[in-house]
Protein backbone atom coordinates (compact mmCIF):
# COMPACT_ATOMS: atom_id res chain seq x y z
CA UNK A 1 0.00 0.00 0.00
CA UNK A 2 1.41 3.38 -1.04
CA UNK A 3 2.03 5.74 1.85
CA UNK A 4 0.49 9.19 1.72
CA UNK A 5 3.08 11.98 1.48
CA UNK A 6 3.63 13.84 4.75
CA UNK A 7 1.97 17.24 4.56
CA UNK A 8 3.72 19.83 6.67
CA UNK A 9 1.89 22.69 8.35
CA UNK A 10 2.87 26.35 7.72
CA UNK A 11 4.59 26.54 11.12
CA UNK A 12 6.60 23.42 10.36
CA UNK A 13 7.66 24.63 6.90
CA UNK A 14 8.78 28.02 8.27
CA UNK A 15 10.72 26.34 11.10
CA UNK A 16 12.43 23.92 8.70
CA UNK A 17 13.20 26.76 6.30
CA UNK A 18 14.96 28.76 9.00
CA UNK A 19 16.81 25.63 10.13
CA UNK A 20 18.08 25.03 6.59
CA UNK A 21 19.33 28.61 6.27
CA UNK A 22 21.08 28.38 9.65
CA UNK A 23 22.90 25.17 8.71
CA UNK A 24 23.94 26.58 5.32
CA UNK A 25 25.21 29.74 7.03
CA UNK A 26 27.16 27.71 9.58
CA UNK A 27 28.95 25.77 6.83
CA UNK A 28 29.84 28.99 4.99
CA UNK A 29 31.16 30.67 8.14
CA UNK A 30 33.42 27.67 8.76
CA UNK A 31 35.29 28.32 5.49
CA UNK A 32 38.86 29.58 6.08
CA UNK A 33 38.41 32.20 3.30
CA UNK A 34 35.60 33.82 5.34
CA UNK A 35 37.79 34.27 8.42
CA UNK A 36 40.38 36.99 8.93
CA UNK A 37 42.95 34.58 10.38
CA UNK A 38 42.59 32.08 7.50
CA UNK A 39 41.44 29.43 9.96
CA UNK A 40 37.77 28.46 10.06
CA UNK A 41 35.63 28.50 13.19
CA UNK A 42 34.60 25.25 14.82
CA UNK A 43 31.21 23.90 13.77
CA UNK A 44 29.61 24.77 17.13
CA UNK A 45 30.87 28.37 17.06
CA UNK A 46 29.83 28.72 13.40
CA UNK A 47 26.40 27.26 14.20
CA UNK A 48 26.02 29.66 17.12
CA UNK A 49 27.00 32.66 14.98
CA UNK A 50 24.79 31.60 12.06
CA UNK A 51 21.83 31.06 14.41
CA UNK A 52 22.44 34.45 16.00
CA UNK A 53 22.54 36.18 12.59
CA UNK A 54 19.58 34.35 11.01
CA UNK A 55 17.50 34.79 14.16
CA UNK A 56 18.61 38.46 14.22
CA UNK A 57 19.92 38.15 17.76
CA UNK A 58 23.46 39.52 17.87
CA UNK A 59 25.01 37.31 20.55
CA UNK A 60 28.54 36.38 19.46
CA UNK A 61 31.26 34.03 20.67
CA UNK A 62 33.86 35.93 18.63
CA UNK A 63 34.00 39.64 17.79
CA UNK A 64 32.61 40.09 14.26
CA UNK A 65 35.32 42.44 12.94
CA UNK A 66 38.17 40.54 14.61
CA UNK A 67 37.01 37.12 13.38
CA UNK A 68 35.56 37.71 9.91
CA UNK A 69 36.93 39.37 6.79
CA UNK A 70 34.76 41.09 4.18
CA UNK A 71 33.41 37.78 2.82
CA UNK A 72 32.50 36.55 6.30
CA UNK A 73 30.84 39.89 7.09
CA UNK A 74 28.89 39.71 3.82
CA UNK A 75 27.66 36.20 4.66
CA UNK A 76 26.49 37.46 8.05
CA UNK A 77 24.74 40.43 6.45
CA UNK A 78 22.84 38.16 4.04
CA UNK A 79 21.80 35.92 6.95
CA UNK A 80 20.65 38.99 8.89
CA UNK A 81 18.60 40.32 5.96
CA UNK A 82 16.98 36.95 5.30
CA UNK A 83 16.28 36.42 8.99
CA UNK A 84 14.91 39.94 9.43
CA UNK A 85 12.52 39.86 6.49
CA UNK A 86 11.59 36.24 7.05
CA UNK A 87 12.24 33.06 5.15
CA UNK A 88 8.95 33.06 3.24
CA UNK A 89 9.34 36.72 2.23
CA UNK A 90 12.61 35.87 0.50
CA UNK A 91 11.10 32.75 -1.14
CA UNK A 92 8.19 34.74 -2.54
CA UNK A 93 10.49 37.51 -3.75
CA UNK A 94 12.62 34.95 -5.63
CA UNK A 95 9.47 33.38 -7.10
CA UNK A 96 8.24 36.74 -8.38
CA UNK A 97 11.67 37.68 -9.81
CA UNK A 98 11.74 34.40 -11.74
CA UNK A 99 8.32 35.25 -13.20
CA UNK A 100 6.58 32.28 -11.63
CA UNK A 101 3.03 32.25 -10.28
CA UNK A 102 2.63 32.52 -6.53
CA UNK A 103 0.27 29.73 -5.46
CA UNK A 104 -2.20 29.59 -2.60
CA UNK A 105 0.13 27.38 -0.59
CA UNK A 106 2.92 29.96 -0.76
CA UNK A 107 0.52 32.76 0.09
CA UNK A 108 -0.76 30.92 3.15
CA UNK A 109 2.83 30.38 4.33
CA UNK A 110 3.60 34.05 3.82
CA UNK A 111 0.44 35.00 5.71
CA UNK A 112 1.60 32.90 8.66
CA UNK A 113 5.15 34.29 8.43
CA UNK A 114 4.23 37.98 8.64
CA UNK A 115 0.99 37.64 10.66
CA UNK A 116 -1.22 38.91 7.82
CA UNK A 117 -5.00 38.74 8.31
CA UNK A 118 -6.19 37.89 4.80
CA UNK A 119 -4.80 35.73 2.01
CA UNK A 120 -5.63 38.40 -0.55
CA UNK A 121 -3.35 40.89 1.22
CA UNK A 122 -0.19 38.83 0.89
CA UNK A 123 1.24 40.08 -2.41
CA UNK A 124 0.34 43.71 -1.63
CA UNK A 125 1.97 43.36 1.76
CA UNK A 126 5.05 41.77 0.16
CA UNK A 127 5.52 44.84 -2.03
CA UNK A 128 5.24 47.09 1.02
CA UNK A 129 7.78 44.97 2.87
CA UNK A 130 10.37 44.90 0.09
CA UNK A 131 9.90 48.51 -0.99
CA UNK A 132 9.74 49.86 2.54
CA UNK A 133 12.79 47.88 3.62
CA UNK A 134 14.86 49.15 0.69
CA UNK A 135 13.88 52.78 1.33
CA UNK A 136 14.35 52.72 5.11
CA UNK A 137 17.65 50.84 5.03
CA UNK A 138 18.87 53.10 2.22
CA UNK A 139 18.05 56.30 4.12
CA UNK A 140 19.66 54.85 7.25
CA UNK A 141 22.82 53.98 5.31
CA UNK A 142 23.04 57.50 3.86
CA UNK A 143 22.70 59.10 7.31
CA UNK A 144 25.28 56.78 8.88
CA UNK A 145 27.64 57.36 5.93
CA UNK A 146 27.74 61.06 6.88
CA UNK A 147 29.54 59.99 10.04
CA UNK A 148 31.45 56.89 8.90
CA UNK A 149 32.88 58.07 5.54
CA UNK A 150 34.91 61.00 6.95
CA UNK A 151 36.10 58.77 9.79
CA UNK A 152 36.90 55.53 7.90
CA UNK A 153 37.36 56.55 4.26
CA UNK A 154 34.89 56.24 1.37
CA UNK A 155 34.74 52.49 0.67
CA UNK A 156 34.99 51.31 4.27
CA UNK A 157 32.67 54.08 5.46
CA UNK A 158 30.01 53.09 2.91
CA UNK A 159 30.32 49.41 3.88
CA UNK A 160 30.02 50.23 7.59
CA UNK A 161 26.99 52.43 6.91
CA UNK A 162 25.23 49.68 4.90
CA UNK A 163 26.10 46.94 7.40
CA UNK A 164 24.94 48.85 10.48
CA UNK A 165 21.80 50.18 8.77
CA UNK A 166 20.67 46.66 7.84
CA UNK A 167 21.73 45.28 11.23
CA UNK A 168 19.77 48.00 13.06
CA UNK A 169 16.64 47.79 10.91
CA UNK A 170 16.58 43.99 11.20
CA UNK A 171 17.08 44.37 14.97
CA UNK A 172 20.18 42.14 14.72
CA UNK A 173 22.75 44.05 16.79
CA UNK A 174 25.82 42.84 14.89
CA UNK A 175 28.49 45.54 14.61
CA UNK A 176 31.93 46.04 13.05
CA UNK A 177 33.38 48.29 15.75
CA UNK A 178 35.89 45.69 16.92
CA UNK A 179 38.65 47.62 15.12
CA UNK A 180 38.52 50.00 18.09
CA UNK A 181 38.02 47.41 20.82
CA UNK A 182 36.48 43.93 20.53
CA UNK A 183 32.85 43.67 21.69
CA UNK A 184 32.62 47.46 22.08
CA UNK A 185 29.38 47.85 20.01
CA UNK A 186 28.53 51.57 19.61
CA UNK A 187 30.07 52.78 22.88
CA UNK A 188 32.39 55.02 20.85
CA UNK A 189 29.36 57.01 19.68
CA UNK A 190 27.60 57.49 23.04
CA UNK A 191 27.59 61.29 22.57
CA UNK A 192 26.85 61.30 18.83
CA UNK A 193 23.23 62.37 18.10
CA UNK A 194 23.40 61.39 14.40
CA UNK A 195 24.44 57.79 15.02
CA UNK A 196 22.23 57.35 18.11
CA UNK A 197 19.03 58.79 16.63
CA UNK A 198 19.51 57.10 13.24
CA UNK A 199 20.04 53.68 14.82
CA UNK A 200 17.11 54.21 17.23
CA UNK A 201 14.83 55.17 14.33
CA UNK A 202 15.88 52.10 12.33
CA UNK A 203 15.27 49.83 15.34
CA UNK A 204 11.82 51.28 16.02
CA UNK A 205 10.76 51.14 12.36
CA UNK A 206 11.92 47.55 12.06
CA UNK A 207 10.17 46.62 15.30
CA UNK A 208 6.76 48.14 14.48
CA UNK A 209 5.85 45.34 12.11
CA UNK A 210 5.03 45.28 8.42
CA UNK A 211 1.27 45.51 8.97
CA UNK A 212 1.62 48.77 10.93
CA UNK A 213 3.84 50.25 8.21
CA UNK A 214 1.12 49.76 5.65
CA UNK A 215 -1.49 51.46 7.80
CA UNK A 216 0.78 54.43 8.49
CA UNK A 217 1.52 54.75 4.75
CA UNK A 218 -2.08 54.40 3.55
CA UNK A 219 -3.98 56.15 6.37
CA UNK A 220 -1.40 58.80 7.29
CA UNK A 221 -2.58 60.83 10.33
CA UNK A 222 -6.20 59.64 10.22
CA UNK A 223 -5.73 57.79 13.49
CA UNK A 224 -9.41 56.93 13.93
CA UNK A 225 -9.23 54.75 10.83
CA UNK A 226 -6.33 52.69 12.18
CA UNK A 227 -6.98 49.08 13.13
CA UNK A 228 -6.95 48.05 16.77
CA UNK A 229 -3.66 46.23 16.15
CA UNK A 230 -1.96 49.39 14.86
CA UNK A 231 -3.34 51.52 17.71
CA UNK A 232 -2.11 49.07 20.35
CA UNK A 233 1.31 48.75 18.68
CA UNK A 234 1.83 52.51 18.38
CA UNK A 235 0.56 53.24 21.89
CA UNK A 236 2.67 50.43 23.35
CA UNK A 237 5.80 51.50 21.45
CA UNK A 238 5.49 55.13 22.57
CA UNK A 239 4.85 54.11 26.18
CA UNK A 240 7.80 51.69 26.24
CA UNK A 241 10.16 54.20 24.61
CA UNK A 242 9.30 57.18 26.81
CA UNK A 243 8.81 55.12 29.98
CA UNK A 244 11.97 53.09 29.37
CA UNK A 245 14.01 56.27 28.82
CA UNK A 246 12.78 57.82 32.07
CA UNK A 247 13.26 54.64 34.12
CA UNK A 248 16.77 53.99 32.75
CA UNK A 249 17.75 57.56 33.64
CA UNK A 250 16.43 57.08 37.19
CA UNK A 251 18.20 53.71 37.61
CA UNK A 252 21.58 54.77 36.17
CA UNK A 253 21.83 58.51 36.86
CA UNK A 254 24.36 57.95 39.67
CA UNK A 255 26.12 55.06 37.93
CA UNK A 256 26.64 54.75 34.17
CA UNK A 257 25.25 58.21 33.42
CA UNK A 258 27.24 60.05 36.07
CA UNK A 259 29.83 62.35 34.58
CA UNK A 260 27.85 62.84 31.35
CA UNK A 261 26.26 66.10 30.30
CA UNK A 262 22.47 66.43 30.38
CA UNK A 263 22.11 65.92 26.63
CA UNK A 264 24.34 62.85 26.62
CA UNK A 265 22.43 61.36 29.57
CA UNK A 266 19.12 61.72 27.71
CA UNK A 267 20.66 60.28 24.52
CA UNK A 268 22.16 57.30 26.37
CA UNK A 269 18.90 56.66 28.26
CA UNK A 270 16.87 56.78 25.04
CA UNK A 271 19.24 54.41 23.26
CA UNK A 272 19.23 51.90 26.12
CA UNK A 273 15.41 52.07 26.23
CA UNK A 274 15.06 51.35 22.49
CA UNK A 275 17.87 48.86 21.83
CA UNK A 276 16.85 46.14 24.37
CA UNK A 277 13.58 45.74 22.47
CA UNK A 278 15.44 43.15 20.37
CA UNK A 279 18.18 45.23 18.66
CA UNK A 280 21.30 44.38 20.65
CA UNK A 281 23.42 47.52 20.27
CA UNK A 282 24.66 49.40 23.32
CA UNK A 283 26.39 52.72 23.94
CA UNK A 284 27.24 52.07 27.62
CA UNK A 285 28.98 49.21 29.42
CA UNK A 286 26.19 46.78 30.26
CA UNK A 287 28.42 44.78 32.59
CA UNK A 288 28.32 47.79 34.94
CA UNK A 289 24.52 48.16 35.11
CA UNK A 290 22.92 48.56 38.52
CA UNK A 291 20.48 45.85 39.58
CA UNK A 292 17.61 48.20 38.72
CA UNK A 293 19.04 48.98 35.30
CA UNK A 294 19.64 45.29 34.64
CA UNK A 295 16.07 44.35 35.63
CA UNK A 296 14.63 47.12 33.45
CA UNK A 297 16.68 45.90 30.48
CA UNK A 298 15.48 42.31 31.01
CA UNK A 299 11.84 43.51 31.09
CA UNK A 300 12.32 45.49 27.86
CA UNK A 301 13.95 42.44 26.24
CA UNK A 302 11.04 40.30 27.40
CA UNK A 303 8.47 42.61 25.75
CA UNK A 304 10.38 42.94 22.47
CA UNK A 305 8.95 44.26 19.19
CA UNK A 306 5.73 43.83 17.22
CA UNK A 307 4.22 40.77 15.51
CA UNK A 308 5.32 40.31 11.90
CA UNK A 309 8.33 42.58 12.47
CA UNK A 310 12.09 42.10 12.23
CA UNK A 311 12.31 41.82 16.02
CA UNK A 312 11.61 39.18 18.65
CA UNK A 313 10.44 39.09 22.24
CA UNK A 314 7.05 38.01 23.50
CA UNK A 315 5.66 40.94 21.41
CA UNK A 316 4.21 44.30 22.40
CA UNK A 317 0.61 43.39 21.55
CA UNK A 318 0.86 40.17 23.55
CA UNK A 319 1.88 42.06 26.68
CA UNK A 320 -0.78 44.73 26.07
CA UNK A 321 -3.48 42.05 25.73
CA UNK A 322 -2.34 40.43 29.00
CA UNK A 323 -2.50 43.82 30.77
CA UNK A 324 -5.94 44.53 29.30
CA UNK A 325 -7.09 41.10 30.50
CA UNK A 326 -5.85 41.88 34.01
CA UNK A 327 -7.61 45.26 33.99
CA UNK A 328 -10.85 43.67 32.75
CA UNK A 329 -10.68 41.02 35.46
CA UNK A 330 -10.06 43.61 38.20
CA UNK A 331 -13.04 45.61 36.96
CA UNK A 332 -15.21 42.51 36.92
CA UNK A 333 -15.69 42.49 33.15
CA UNK A 334 -15.85 39.31 31.09
CA UNK A 335 -14.88 41.02 27.83
CA UNK A 336 -11.38 42.35 27.04
CA UNK A 337 -10.98 45.33 24.77
CA UNK A 338 -9.59 48.78 24.04
CA UNK A 339 -10.38 51.80 21.84
CA UNK A 340 -14.07 50.78 21.79
CA UNK A 341 -13.24 47.40 20.31
CA UNK A 342 -13.58 43.92 21.83
CA UNK A 343 -10.85 41.31 21.50
CA UNK A 344 -11.55 37.78 20.35
CA UNK A 345 -11.40 35.31 23.23
CA UNK A 346 -9.07 33.04 21.26
CA UNK A 347 -6.52 35.85 20.93
CA UNK A 348 -6.61 36.43 24.68
CA UNK A 349 -5.91 32.72 25.26
CA UNK A 350 -3.07 32.81 22.71
CA UNK A 351 -1.48 35.82 24.41
CA UNK A 352 -1.63 34.20 27.86
CA UNK A 353 -0.28 30.91 26.47
CA UNK A 354 2.54 32.75 24.67
CA UNK A 355 3.68 34.59 27.80
CA UNK A 356 3.49 31.44 29.93
CA UNK A 357 5.46 29.32 27.45
CA UNK A 358 8.04 32.07 26.96
CA UNK A 359 8.66 32.32 30.70
CA UNK A 360 8.87 28.53 31.10
CA UNK A 361 11.48 28.27 28.32
CA UNK A 362 13.48 31.27 29.53
CA UNK A 363 13.58 30.13 33.16
CA UNK A 364 14.46 26.58 32.10
CA UNK A 365 17.36 27.93 30.06
CA UNK A 366 18.48 30.10 32.97
CA UNK A 367 18.41 27.12 35.32
CA UNK A 368 20.49 24.98 32.94
CA UNK A 369 23.16 27.68 32.66
CA UNK A 370 23.30 28.34 36.42
CA UNK A 371 23.32 24.61 37.22
CA UNK A 372 26.39 23.97 35.08
CA UNK A 373 28.39 27.21 35.34
CA UNK A 374 28.88 29.59 38.30
CA UNK A 375 27.60 32.84 36.78
CA UNK A 376 25.84 35.60 38.79
CA UNK A 377 22.06 35.25 38.65
CA UNK A 378 21.51 38.60 36.90
CA UNK A 379 24.12 37.83 34.22
CA UNK A 380 22.63 34.41 33.47
CA UNK A 381 19.05 35.72 33.26
CA UNK A 382 20.25 38.67 31.16
CA UNK A 383 21.86 36.26 28.69
CA UNK A 384 18.86 33.94 28.55
CA UNK A 385 16.28 36.67 27.97
CA UNK A 386 18.60 38.26 25.41
CA UNK A 387 18.75 34.97 23.48
CA UNK A 388 15.07 34.11 23.83
CA UNK A 389 14.01 37.60 22.72
CA UNK A 390 16.62 37.62 19.91
CA UNK A 391 18.16 40.79 21.36
CA UNK A 392 21.90 40.16 21.48
CA UNK A 393 22.82 42.28 24.48
CA UNK A 394 25.25 40.64 26.88
CA UNK A 395 27.10 41.43 30.07
CA UNK A 396 30.06 39.62 28.53
CA UNK A 397 29.52 35.96 29.49
CA UNK A 398 28.62 34.66 26.01
CA UNK A 399 32.18 33.73 25.06
CA UNK A 400 32.68 32.02 28.45
CA UNK A 401 29.74 29.66 28.02
CA UNK A 402 30.40 25.92 27.83
CA UNK A 403 29.52 23.92 24.72
CA UNK A 404 26.35 22.68 26.46
CA UNK A 405 25.17 26.18 27.32
CA UNK A 406 25.97 27.48 23.86
CA UNK A 407 23.68 24.72 22.62
CA UNK A 408 21.01 25.92 25.07
CA UNK A 409 21.22 29.46 23.68
CA UNK A 410 21.12 28.18 20.08
CA UNK A 411 17.80 26.45 20.80
CA UNK A 412 16.46 29.53 22.58
CA UNK A 413 17.44 31.90 19.75
CA UNK A 414 15.76 29.60 17.24
CA UNK A 415 12.56 29.33 19.30
CA UNK A 416 12.61 33.09 19.88
CA UNK A 417 12.79 33.93 16.18
CA UNK A 418 10.17 31.42 15.06
CA UNK A 419 8.07 32.30 18.08
CA UNK A 420 7.97 30.02 21.11
CA UNK A 421 4.26 29.30 20.68
CA UNK A 422 4.59 28.74 16.93
CA UNK A 423 7.55 26.46 17.57
CA UNK A 424 5.60 24.32 20.02
CA UNK A 425 2.64 24.25 17.63
CA UNK A 426 4.96 23.11 14.83
CA UNK A 427 6.07 20.20 16.99
CA UNK A 428 2.57 19.28 18.17
CA UNK A 429 0.35 19.95 15.15
CA UNK A 430 0.34 16.33 13.97
CA UNK A 431 -0.88 14.99 17.30
CA UNK A 432 -4.44 13.58 17.11
CA UNK A 433 -7.17 15.75 18.72
CA UNK A 434 -8.44 14.67 22.11
CA UNK A 435 -12.05 14.07 23.09
CA UNK A 436 -13.33 16.81 25.40
CA UNK A 437 -13.09 15.91 29.09
CA UNK A 438 -15.84 16.76 31.61
CA UNK A 439 -15.62 20.22 33.26
CA UNK A 440 -14.67 20.54 36.95
CA UNK A 441 -13.92 23.74 38.85
CA UNK A 442 -10.80 24.34 40.95
CA UNK A 443 -9.84 27.08 43.39
CA UNK A 444 -7.57 29.78 41.91
CA UNK A 445 -5.89 32.63 43.79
Amino acid sequence: MKKKPVKLSPNQIIALGFLGIILAGALLLMLPIANRTGQGLSFLDSLFTSTSATCVTGLVVADTWTQFNFLGQLILLVLIQVGGLGYMTMVLMATMLLGRKVGLRQRSLMMESVSADRLSDVLTLLRYILGGTAVIEGIGAVLLAIRFVPELGFSQGIWYAIFHSISAFCNAGFDLMGFREPYSSLTGYADDPLVNLTVCALILLGGLGFLVWREIWTKRLRLRRYSLHAKLMLAGTIALTLGGTALFFIAERDNLLSGMGAGEQILASLFQAVSPRTAGFNTVDLASLTSGGGLLTIVLMFVGAGPGSTGGGVKVTTVVVCLLTLIAYIRGRREVGAFNRRLDEGQVHRALAGVTLYMVLALTGGFLILATQPFPLQDALFEVFSAMSTVGLSTGITRDLSALNRGVLIVMMFCGRIGSLSMMMALAERLPPRVKDPVEHITIG
